[in-house]
């Protein structure tokens, strides 16, 4: 994507400092410049540089999206009833609309037109005038890189934050499987990744069904948070080789 060494360098840095910072944090102390010069190597001019340049071009925060709120809680509607993929935007009486979706789902903090507009947006609904029906099965924003790569930073992020943890062994084992197997079809591979997708998408219902209702429980003040995820790669194996033994499917 045409990023250059001084960029990456410049995030190097930026990282650098921020652990530093937390490493001391987690001993009751608000590091000095001195002391995060030492504790990362650079210098304290770099340092103090660093500290008195705001930060920029911040990636939105995915799970504070009025968006994606609304189209979760719109996702468990069309579970219990698939007529509900197309909603009136307004209805009386208590009957089901955007509207009350929206309002539930941003508890009345945005208004539903200016959610209308984000999904159709991002592609994900189509508004038909009186009426608004859904065109995604979750919230995959394709139409907009930002938030496209705020979700890759958010679940890469609490991905390797598992793997470390585990790694170090710093608390009980967290979730993190994954099978392997090499030696397939190109057709074989497209067919195990939508059975992947079949079964997540069934899963992925009852999965929000238990977390909405742990928020509503705690009132969304709990102290804690949780992301369950799942991912499939694949990729032709332009070096593949006849399948040995050891290239059967295999757990890791």
């Amino acid at each position: 994507m045409g990023v250059k060494h001084a960029p990456l360098e410049a995030l190097l840095r930026d990282l650098l400092l921020d652990e530093a910072r937390r490493s001391w944090q987690a001993k009751g102390v608000t590091a000095n410049i001195s002391q995060l010069s030492v504790t990362t190597g650079l210098s304290r001019k770099a340092v103090t540089a660093r500290l008195r340049t705001p930060v920029e071009g911040a990636l939105p925060r995915t799970e504070m999206s009025a968006a994606a709120k609304t189209l979760t809680h719109w996702l468990q509607l069309v579970d219990a009833q698939p007529a509900l993929r197309r909603l009136p935007i307004h209805a009386e009486d208590d009957e089901p609309s955007f509207e009350a979706v929206a309002r539930q789902a941003s508890r009345g903090n945005v208004h539903h037109r200016t959610i209308l507009q984000e999904l159709v947006r991002l592609d994900i609904a189509i508004d038909l005038d009186s009426e608004v029906e859904l065109k995604a099965g979750g919230f995959v924003p394709k139409q907009d890189r930002e938030t496209m790569l705020a979700f890759l930073s958010d679940n890469v992020r609490d991905h390797l934050l598992t793997a470390v943890s585990n790694t170090l062994s710093e608390r009980p084992p967290m979730l993190e499987r994954a099978i392997y197997a090499k030696g397939l079809s190109a057709e074989d591979c497209e067919r195990i990744h939508q059975l992947v997708r079949d079964r997540w998408d069934a899963w992925q219902v009852e999965l929000t069904r238990e977390l909405s209702r742990a928020v509503d429980a705690a009132e969304g003040n709990g102290p804690g948070r949780i992301r369950v995820g799942i991912f499939t790669f694949l990729e032709p194996d332009d070096a593949a080789e006849a399948p040995a033994a050891a290239d059967r499917p295999r757990r890791q």
